[in-house]
């Protein structure tokens, strides 16, 4: 019962997105799935998966944009950058406090006889917790949620970011994380990547399970690029506030054009979630009678004089769209030139 198309998966947290995948096989009878957009295993929320030749179109759906929520835990760091991992910074305002999950915002007061000298504390080499450099200015512990908005236009654009050291970042072929675990010192280049917006949502909740003391926590709404981790935008942002910080709750809510709301849990798919591509690829489709689809699908373009509508204007890119039969089925992906249709891959049952 192999079939091509893309299902819209609701990861849940604690759970690795190949995991996510194995229903597929299950409910479609086959071992071609892919998925576009790894989400980390504590993280929950959108994957776009694919079957048969549909996961040939799985780089398009990466390239897309995407919405993130996240918490930010100010006051330590740890070497995942998430919120349960181990303490490699700890700062000095939120020693001697009260030991819980996480504390409902903080006591300003209890902070306003802190020195503006006192700075967070990491390890170094021998494991010790050591005072970390503190960037400029909030030291004094009355990190508020106007504070944190002030910094968040230093994040927006093109900016450059560090990816975490735990990640599926390769390095000569190996992911970071897998080196990280076998004791290996690395060092990460930074990558460009885009933020359209940063906004704060709310503040003051708890998360279960710290592992650091914070002394204000912050959830976030973020619409970034590919490529754009929110662990280190946690990290940064934090350390923009001269502290230091990490996330949990990550939660991505969507990909494109294509929100978690019209996702489906793996334990609940069944064979009617399957999709065809063009409800998922916002490519245009156009009908081709049977002597043009086979010829797209030997490999030859088709004379095409007939306007295409939402073509993509950017410039330099290709203008994608999708080929489909006399009965509007897409069969193939091609490119359109001025005069022709040029076909990309077949996507149609042999």
């Amino acid at each position: 019962m192999a079939s091509s198309g893309f299902v819209l998966l609701d990861k849940i947290a604690g759970e690795t997105s190949f995991k996510a995948l194995f229903p597929l096989k299950r409910v479609f009878c086959t071992k071609r799935v892919g998925h576009a957009g790894t989400l980390d295993l504590r993280a929950s929320g959108l994957i776009i998966a694919a079957t048969g030749r549909a996961t040939r179109l799985l780089p398009y759906i990466e390239a897309k944009d995407k919405c993130y929520t996240f918490r930010l835990h100010l006051g330590y760091e740890t070497d995942t950058l998430e919120w349960d991992g181990e303490v490699v910074c700890q700062d000095d305002k939120c020693v001697g406090r009260e030991s819980q999950p996480c504390l409902h915002g903080y006591d300003r007061a209890q902070h306003l006889g802190l020195e503006q000298s006192e700075s967070p504390k990491t390890r170094d080499e021998s494991g010790e917790i050591r005072h970390c450099e503190r960037s400029e200015a909030i030291s004094n512990g009355n990190i508020n949620r106007a504070d944190l908005e002030a910094v968040l236009p230093q994040f927006i654009g093109d900016i450059d970011q560090v990816p975490p050291s735990y990640s599926a970042v390769k390095i000569n072929g190996h992911r970071a994380s897998d080196l990280m675990n076998r004791g290996r010192e690395i060092e990460l280049k930074p990558r460009r990547i885009h933020i359209e917006s940063l906004k704060v949502i709310g503040e003051g909740l708890v998360t279960e399970g710290c592992t650091g003391k914070c002394f204000a926590t912050f959830d976030l709404e973020c619409n970034c690029s590919k490529g754009t981790y929110i662990r280190s935008l946690g990290r940064d942002l934090a350390r923009a506030l001269g502290t230091c910080g990490c996330v949990s709750m990550i939660r991505r809510h969507r990909i494109g054009n294509v929100t978690v709301d019209r996702a489906v849990r793996g334990e609940a798919l069944t064979p009617e979630h399957l999709l065809p591509v063009d409800q998922v690829l916002d490519f245009p489709v156009v009908r081709m009678n049977d002597d043009q689809v086979k010829a797209i699908r030997l490999g030859n373009w088709v004379p095409w004089h007939t306007p295409v509508e939402n073509l993509s204007t950017t410039p330099g890119t290709e203008k994608f769209v999708f080929v489909a039969d006399k009965n509007g089925n897409v069969v193939g992906l091609g490119t359109y030139d001025p005069g022709r249709i040029c076909p990309k891959f077949f996507l149609g049952d042999d």
